[in-house]
């Protein structure tokens, strides 16, 4: 397993000052063309107040903490473009949390607004809670979310925060870097580019990555490094020919390439299961003209037409989001041409008003707002989603994970664009159904909703929207959301209102069920307090008190079944209870030697943090191995499940049960093999077979369950099942199996569900 540490701090309380002042000086520097009269001599008394109140605190790399607060503060006017009242909320951010100084002392010295920002900061900043149950970090995000609705600057300065955070993550423990990276890629990096800020978001999924999956990181990061003289002498070679037509026809601009992100080049490496050097598609050119606003759309195209008189472009790949830009306000020309050498290349063309917007996201909106250059339709789709997200938010039923899991699919889907009869636009993800753009219009006429008329044509509910179509809602007073609407919607807000229309029903139906149960206890002689109701849920294995009530006015669950529980004073016990499973069961060396690969996943040794021998089983989602990067998480039902940190559910287990996850590594011993699994494609030629198995069985002795091989016009794929003891035995498989002729590609893949 590789730890990312940080290097060792060593300065002086001489260095230590000069250091602390050199930042604050840089602050400076960044808002000297925003100071305003009296603006300096806040600036100073916050930097005063937060230097005061951290002098005797340190982070865990040793330097002063001051010096935290200071970068966050730098990082909110320099790479968000927010002003000085943001800045000096970035410099206390912390104090109110950490210090004796309250709210009202701020208030006092700095005014209501200042004091309001810092309040909302403080309420959020409990989030990185290693201890804090699901609900609880449920629960926090909504706060966030809350305050994004509320005054959106909040975000962006906690944002700051987290990038700061993320770029020194190395001097923390390795679960801590396991644990903030998977929270930062499951809810911050989405919500960076839900605001637009494109770059932030990048560099957070990049420093996720780096902390999730270093070997990964820097297998990416070194062929970037490798393939930069290559790549350089090919962008200059394309961009030639373009930029001495733009200069000819009078533009201003500037012209270059630039590397895609390691997070995204690895995204392309899973999802179309390639190696990274069969990733192409590396950088992208990117054009930024200095137009003024009344000419930007023409400029644009212009461009684009230039472009395409050189190099031939793919239809499909157009993408206009100068016309209709993206729900978080983002404006560009992107279009995929075939240059030379026979490579696809994405270009991307914008203005320097629609650059800072890429970047800088909503602080931008702000600034072209102030300057009276927005465009009314972007103001206007940015309120709108501000204010969904307080209608959602502001709904009883949204303190839940499920809740969170679809508001995340909102962030980051791509979107379409729906029309009213009226002619009016809507903006939906991509895959939203007929029945999302009803709940969109209004939650009534969602939950009314029994049709649509789509161009004219009636659809059912479920039907999949496509950009640009006119949509009509049909409502009968008759109707009520059902259970199986919550299969084909996929907007937070459809997803949040069905699954409260439909608890209300289950709530005034459960209150038959909870008098019912009420009389049955009462008869038993024992109350109906929290723990008994909990005890009995356990019991019928139902998730909320609520479910159980339904359950027993459904008739579901037969309270004749109460007569087994015995009465311990005025508490029920459950009949047979057992001890939970959480609790650590401790084997031998000699047991473990033993234990031999089982269907569900064996039983095997690791260390947690005390050096335990603990009971587990492997999931079955990732199928891990010795040599694998892994942690341990306690399972409500079947104990302690060991995941690979590369798994498909680490992110959502990390950000969201922090406190269910145990340190893990694995313990040197030969006697236990672990089921694994390799993909391999290739040409379907004679005798490729045996070659396989001569390396599998005879070169390298290894135990194989399956070998399965499927051929379709010339080209092989197929599946080989093996026992291994580590990580280096499939790795060294991998490599034996990828130099026999005619094989060409040889990749792990996680095995299904047994």
């Amino acid at each position: 397993m590789q730890t990312i540490t940080a290097p060792i701090y060593n300065k002086n309380e001489e260095e230590e000052k000069k250091l602390i002042l050199r930042e604050y000086r840089a602050l400076l520097r960044g808002l000297k063309q925003r100071l305003k009269k009296g603006d300096k001599t806040l600036l100073r008394r916050a930097f005063e107040i937060s230097l005061d109140a951290h002098k005797d605190m340190r982070r865990k790399s040793g330097e002063p903490y001051v010096l935290h607060p200071l970068a966050v503060a730098r990082i909110v006017v320099e790479e968000i473009g927010l002003g000085v009242t943001s800045s000096i909320c970035a410099l206390l951010h912390d104090v109110v949390e950490d210090t004796e100084i309250s709210l009202e002392d701020i208030e006092h010295e700095f005014g209501p607004v200042f004091a309001k920002l810092i309040d909302g900061l403080t309420k959020i900043s409990n989030v990185v809670d290693l201890k804090a149950d699901t609900t609880v970090q449920a629960e926090n995000f909504r706060k966030i979310l809350l305050t994004l609705a509320d005054d959106p600057r909040v975000i962006l300065i906690k944002l700051a925060d987290r990038l700061h955070n993320m770029r020194t993550l190395g001097s923390m423990s390795r679960e801590k870097q396991l644990k903030i990276s998977s929270e930062t890629t499951y809810i911050y990096a989405p919500l960076a580019h839900r605001l637009g800020l494109y770059e932030i978001k990048s560099e957070l999924e990049d420093l996720a990555l780096k902390y999730t999956q270093p070997e990964v990181f820097d297998e990416i990061a070194n062929g970037l490094q490798e393939t930069k003289r290559e790549r350089t002498k090919y962008i200059n070679e394309f961009i030639k020919p373009v930029k001495d037509e733009l200069l000819k026809n009078d533009f201003v601009f500037d012209i270059y390439g630039r590397p895609k992100a390691v997070h995204s080049i690895y995204e392309k490496m899973r999802t179309k299961h390639v190696a990274f050097d069969e990733v192409y598609d590396l950088f992208a050119i990117r054009i930024i003209l200095d137009s003024p606003v009344e000419r930007e759309k023409e400029d644009c195209w212009k461009v684009y037409s230039i472009i395409t008189n050189f190099y031939r472009p793919s239809p499909e790949r157009l993408r206009d989001w100068i016309s209709v830009p993206k729900g978080n306000g983002y404006e560009a020309l992107h279009t995929t041409v075939m240059g030379p050498a026979g490579r696809w290349v994405e270009v991307q063309i914008r203005t320097n008003r629609m650059n800072e917007i890429a970047e800088k996201g909503l602080a931008a909106h702000w600034k072209y707002k102030e300057g009276g250059v927005m465009n009314p339709a972007q103001e206007h789709k940015l309120d709108s989603w501000l204010h969904h997200l307080r209608e959602i938010l502001n709904n009883p039923d949204t303190d839940t994970l499920d809740f969170l899991q679809d508001f995340k699919l909102d962030l980051f889907t791509e979107e379409i664009y729906i029309y009213t009869p009226g002619g009016d636009m809507r903006v939906l993800p991509k895959g939203a159904t007929a029945l999302d753009f009803a709940f969109d219009i209004h939650s009534e006429l969602g939950a009314r909703c029994i049709g649509a008329k789509v161009n004219h044509r009636l659809v059912p509910l479920s039907y999949v929207l496509k950009s640009g179509d006119q949509v009509e809602v049909i409502t009968s007073s008759k109707q009520k959301p059902s259970e199986d609407w919550l299969a084909f919607v996929i907007t937070a807000k459809a997803k949040s209102r069905v699954k409260y229309y439909l608890k209300e029903e289950k709530r005034n139906i459960g209150e038959d069920g909870k008098a019912i149960l009420k009389r049955k206890l009462d008869h038993m002689g024992v109350p109906m307090s929290p723990h008994n109701v909990n005890e009995l849920s356990l019991y019928f294995k139902k998730p909320s008190p609520l479910d159980l009530y339904y359950g027993i006015a459904v008739g579901s669950i037969d309270v004749k079944e109460l007569k087994d529980f015995t009465v311990h004073g005025d508490k029920l016990e459950q009949p047979g209870k057992e001890i939970k499973l959480e609790t650590k069961h401790l084997i031998s060396h000699e047991d473990a030697a033993k234990h031999k690969p089982s269907k569900g996943g064996g039983e095997l040794i690791i260390f947690g943090e005390s050096s335990d021998k603990i009971l587990y089983k492997l999931a079955q989602c990732c199928q891990p191995i010795p040599g694998d990067d892994v942690f341990g998480f306690i399972t409500a039902g079947e104990g302690l499940k060991i995941h690979r940190t590369d798994c498909p559910n680490a992110a959502q287990l990390l950000a969201n049960y922090g406190h269910r996850v145990v340190k893990t590594k694995w313990a040197k011993n030969k006697e236990i093999s672990f089921l694994s699994g390799l993909r391999i494609v290739g040409l379907d030629d004679v005798g490729v077979i045996q070659k396989i198995t001569n390396i599998i069985s005879g070169e390298l002795k290894m135990n194989m369950r399956s070998l399965s091989i499927d051929s379709k016009d010339g080209i092989f794929e197929g599946t080989i099942m093996v026992y291994v003891h580590d990580r280096e035995e499939l790795d060294n498989l991998s490599r034996k199996l990828e130099s026999l002729g005619g094989i060409n590609k040889v990749e792990r893949f996680e095995l299904p569900d047994e």
